[in-house]
């Protein structure tokens, strides 16, 4: 089977340390993970961080490259810091309520994900934070009101995706209004469905609506529409956003290592169940037992489970990865074999442009 083909595409990995695991490295080798989320305990230093990256792409088989994914949010959730920019919290640009200078801030994090050959940014954050008492979104979110997180939310998605950078809405159907971490717990929310095609939908629509590459699930129960299981394990959930907004594609789930569904759902119910409800990709972000388990059960999982799925994932990695892949091969070609080895602690970062407008937009009320 080509390593294009196999069902460990569909597994997104996280691993602890500053350098590739070799058990990691193997699997990838084998094209039997499609991608790995990065987080700040993978990164010190930019020399580190490069030599991390060459590694990840290279263990990557032939024609089949990896898809790296960060969170890079801004504000309290953005794994890349200093040197590189630290950017405000979206709630901030909500609040300013230009969305042209959040298309700046967002085209300037593009390109140092970019010339990191990181291919996906895990953002924006569409819930409307509706709920004070909310712990997990508050001001990660552009706002409190449907139309104000509409206009900032495609203005990253634009910006992020025009400079080769899959953008990802996140989490479907609305996290906005819930007073539990779903890290810690599992949230339930009882609003009916017109009050989510008011509030908490319009955000997707509107994601969808733009092209974004990619939406997360909520770990949270809408009880108007499944009272028995998340978002993430829900068909009906998942046929609001395939048929009724039309999302066509890439559909991860959020971290399946979060209590709001490992406490309640065994590693094969989770992954059962995940694929029955139409999700694409699942992440395990740090737990190598689970990992494995995860992706035992994904590839004993039936052919009509998984081939729609690997489509879109392989799809994505055509749009994203691919082309990075290959202007990589390209610089490296031309690259005269007498130059000395590139510098890993070269500039960029920091980027002193960015760090400007990222002062500017924190300093400005």
């Amino acid at each position: 089977m080509s390593s294009w083909w196999q069902p460990g595409q569909l597994l997104f990995a996280g691993f602890e340390g500053t350098e590739l695991p070799p058990e990691l490295a193997a699997s990838i080798g084998q094209g039997r993970v499609g991608g790995v989320i990065l987080f700040s305990r993978n990164i010190e230093s930019v020399a580190q961080l490069r030599r991390l990256m060459g590694a990840l792409h290279h263990a990557a088989p032939p024609g089949a490259p990896l898809l790296v994914a960060i969170d890079q949010e801004g504000g309290r959730v953005q794994r890349l810091r200093d040197p590189w920019t630290e950017w405000p919290p979206m709630r901030r640009l909500g609040d300013r309520d230009e969305p042209e200078r959040t298309r700046a801030l967002a085209s300037a994090l593009a390109r140092e994900l970019a010339d990191l050959r990181i291919h996906l940014d895990l953002a924006p954050i569409v819930d409307v934070d509706t709920n004070p008492a909310n712990p997990v979104i508050g001001d990660r979110s552009f706002g409190r009101e449907p139309a104000r997180v509409i206009r900032h939310a495609v203005a990253v998605i634009e910006a992020l995706q025009e400079a080769g950078v899959a953008a990802c809405a996140k989490h479907f159907p609305g996290h906005g209004d819930t007073d539990l971490d779903s890290h810690l717990a599992l949230p339930r929310l009882a609003h009916d469905l017109d009050r989510l095609r008011e509030v908490e939908l319009p955000p997707f629509a509107a994601a969808a609506a733009a092209g974004v590459a990619s939406v997360m699930t909520a770990h949270v129960v809408f009880e108007a529409i499944d009272r028995k299981r998340p978002a993430t394990l829900s068909p009906e959930v998942m046929a609001l956003l395939r048929e009724e907004i039309g999302f066509g594609g890439v559909i991860f789930s959020d971290d399946l290592e979060m209590k709001a569904v490992a406490d309640h759902y065994s590693p094969a119910a989770l992954v059962q169940g995940a694929l029955e409800a139409g999700v694409d990709a699942l992440l395990v972000c740090r737990d190598a037992g689970l990992r494995e388990e995860v992706l035992a059960r994904l590839e004993r999982a039936p052919d009509g489970l998984v081939e729609r799925a690997i489509e879109r994932v392989v799809a994505l990695k055509q749009r994203y990865a691919v082309p990075s892949a290959e202007a990589a091969a390209r610089a490296e070609a031309e690259r005269d074999p007498k130059a000395p080895p590139a510098d890993l602690d070269a500039a960029p970062p920091p980027y002193e442009e960015h760090r400007e407008l990222a002062a500017a937009l924190a300093a400005e009320r």
